[in-house]
């Protein structure tokens, strides 16, 4: 499964989850990622995208912290198949600056780990 498979699958269990957290009626993507030919990428970045933003947003404040981030990677495929996701150091990088600014941040291997993460951030 893709790590766009497991994106999908994560915006399907919010939408069915909103009936009794209606907070994640805010969750929404960040369309930073994907194969763009030059000039959508020189655009794209003078319209303000940037390297390493996180691939989910859920701006809810909980627990001391102003939103929740989620880099989230495909998993390691069972059986010795394709390896998990890896995190590159503007990811890594950004995501510390997330921290720095009170936001929590978390790189979640696969829908199912975001989801956890996401019902332990709203408790």
């Amino acid at each position: 499964m893709s790590e766009s498979s497991h994106q999908i699958a994560l915006f399907r269990w919010a939408v069915v989850a909103e009936a009794t957290r209606p907070e994640l009626a805010l969750l929404y993507a960040v369309p930073n990622g994907g194969h763009r030919n030059k000039a959508t990428a020189g655009r794209l970045k003078a319209e303000g995208v940037r390297r390493g933003v996180p691939d989910v947003c859920l701006p809810v404040p909980r627990g001391g912290y102003g939103a929740l981030y989620i880099e989230l990677k495909a998993p390691r495929e069972p059986g010795g198949g394709k390896r998990a996701g890896r995190l590159s150091q503007s990811q890594a990088d950004y995501g510390a600056a997330l921290l720095r600014a009170g936001n929590a941040w978390v790189v979640a291997y696969g829908w199912d780990e975001a989801r956890k993460h996401i019902e332990g951030y709203l408790g």
